[in-house]
């Protein structure tokens, strides 16, 4: 759908593409559940490619002819002075420019680089998608490594936006790529996800926040054969009407290739239901709020919600006038059900992190700490190097504790000559045993 129309939001006309990451550990079946959904563009790409081949066969031999009269104006050029000059130049002008070759047919990449995502664009479809049930080989592949990362995020937020594709490498072809969309889904496991997410680069340039981020209960143990419904009616209207909208020509200039989509507007009722929908999430994103830690996802919400709500209005209808209220209403459930998923997401790598921090403090006391008691102030100036501030020394040894790895002290307690307001005695070994 997004090439067919960009949608109104509180902040313009925006790009229908969408983000995605499902996060499921190995097992949970995301190739058995994403291929029959795949099924019907994988038929249609393989279709286009076999019609591509006459195509390509004709474009050969009219590109074959064209080079020969090419060469054979510019030999007789070389040869010539005076009028026969000018001559050539108008035989040039009268052959025009090289036959361009067929537009290559495929509507989705599984981990382009940068590069060859712009070349797809450039020779290919104004619409394409990066779809990956194995997300992990482009997350972790060469367009995400140190020396590519930063280009290939800040390109992939350009196209979210919907901003033209700037090249301005020496022999390249051409200069900018205007009217081109781009959307993804990207299945990974929990430890990928956990690493993207943990990346400061796609925080900070804003690239995490533009992913609608899930991870859905595990099915494992429960997926019996018993439960399977015979027949796959609901499956076969998915993919009759994802045909229908392949085989719907794109609104592009035939030449450029570039989009010209129409705006789809929001309806009045829509709109004041949005305007009090991104309100409330404005007020949960101040500081100290529910919200203050993932104001970046939340600052997104409301844009979520008019672009979730304008793929769901023309899937329904590619002629649909507007956004209806009832439309931008799932649009907003979606935006929230995602929102609580980062949300969640974010509270457990938070505490996952403290967890962590506390266990290098614990095998840091059995194995590098000698004397039987330990305080805030040990662990500030001998400890590991991320508990060297106090608050978080004392989170850690308050997780420590709770687990019964260390015992507290009563205030004041004599610790190696100074009176401890807080201070604890490590379990070890021996003292577990007794």
């Amino acid at each position: 759908m997004q090439g067919h129309a960009d949608v109104e939001t509180l902040g313009g006309h925006r790009p229908l593409s969408l983000y995605c990451l499902t996060i499921a550990k190995s097992g949970e079946r995301k190739s058995s559940c994403d291929a029959p959904l795949m099924a019907e563009l994988r038929n249609f790409e393989k279709a286009q490619a076999e019609e591509l081949r006459g195509d390509v066969t004709a474009w050969k031999n009219k590109s074959s002819l064209w080079k020969v009269e090419y060469d054979r104006i510019l030999g007789d050029a070389k040869k010539a002075r005076g009028e026969k000059e000018v001559a050539a130049e108008a035989d040039l002008r009268a052959l025009g420019d090289e036959p361009a070759a067929p537009p290559l047919p495929d509507r989705t990449v599984t981990e382009p680089t940068y590069e060859g995502l712009t070349r797809l664009f450039s020779l290919g479809q104004p619409s394409l998608g990066i779809f990956s049930d194995e997300g992990g080989q482009f997350l972790g592949g060469f367009a995400m490594n140190s020396d590519n990362r930063q280009k290939t995020l800040t390109a992939l937020n350009d196209l979210w936006q919907g901003n033209p594709i700037k090249r301005t490498r020496q022999g390249e072809n051409f200069a900018t790529l205007y009217g081109r969309r781009l959307a993804s889904h990207l299945m990974v496991q929990p430890g990928v996800a956990r690493r993207f997410m943990a990346d400061p680069m796609a925080a900070d340039t804003g690239f995490l926040p533009r992913f609608l981020i899930c991870e859905p209960p595990s099915a494992i143990g429960t997926r019996l054969h018993s439960f399977i419904k015979e027949g796959a009616f609901e499956l076969d209207i998915f993919s009759d009407r994802m045909r229908d909208i392949l085989e719907t020509a794109l609104p592009m200039d035939p030449e450029t290739r570039e989009l010209n989509p129409r705006t789809l507007p929001l309806a009045a009722e829509a709109k004041v239901l949005l305007v009090t929908f991104a309100d409330s999430i404005e007020r949960k994103q101040a500081p100290g709020h529910e919200m203050s830690h993932i104001a970046g996802y939340a600052s997104k919400a409301a844009e979520q919600a008019c672009r979730i709500a304008g793929v769901l209005t023309l899937w329904g209808d590619l002629n649909a006038p507007h956004v209806t209220p009832e439309a931008i209403r799932h649009g907003i459930d979606l935006a929230r059900f995602y929102l609580s998923e980062v949300q969640r997401i974010a509270d457990v790598a938070t505490i996952s992190a403290e967890i962590d921090k506390a266990e290098a403090l614990r095998k840091w006391l059995l194995d590098n700490w000698k004397e039987a008691e330990i305080s805030v102030r040990d662990v500030v100036q001998n400890g590991p190097g991320g508990l060297r501030e106090s608050p978080k020394a004392r989170a850690a040894l308050a997780i420590l504790e709770m687990h019964g790895w260390l015992l507290p002290l009563a205030k004041g307690t004599i610790v190696r000559g100074t009176a401890r307001k807080e201070s604890w005695r490590i379990v070890r070994g021996d003292d577990a045993a007794n």
